[in-house]
């Protein structure tokens, strides 16, 4: 029995440490696209980022099945113990040298189930 409780605890430290990474490089990729933009006088930010994207969000892609579904989802489900779970699946899906939109292996109705619990939580 305490053998049991101490490969679960295990795992779960070792789950906590891949979602402190996933996001430590998301944030980081977050920040580097902001300082870039905020050190080239000449460049604009409305030509490279969609007019849907607000400040404070960030696109993600829902692709599993026929058809891929784009998402836009507020910075604050970086927090979001369900939404981390995809991030961390995307991480070992894909990795993370991974230019442009965010790919998450999900079913879009999966993410909206998520988006839209969080919304109902939130009120």
């Amino acid at each position: 029995m305490a053998k049991s409780r101490t490969t679960s605890t295990t795992c779960k430290k070792k789950s906590i440490v891949k979602l402190k990474i996933v996001v430590e490089k998301l944030q980081r990729s977050f920040s580097l696209g902001r300082s870039k933009s905020s050190s080239n006088s000449n460049f604009d930010d409305s030509k490279n980022v969609p007019e849907d994207v607000k400040e404070g969000h960030f696109a993600v892609i829902a692709v599993d099945g026929d058809e891929p579904k784009r998402f836009v989802v507020a910075l604050s489900y970086l927090t979001h113990p369900a939404f981390l779970k995809l991030l961390e699946q995307a991480a070992e899906e894909y990795g993370f040298d991974h230019e442009g939109t965010l790919m998450i292996p999900c079913q879009p109705s999966e993410l909206e189930k998520i988006l839209d619990e969080d919304q109902k939580w939130q009120e």
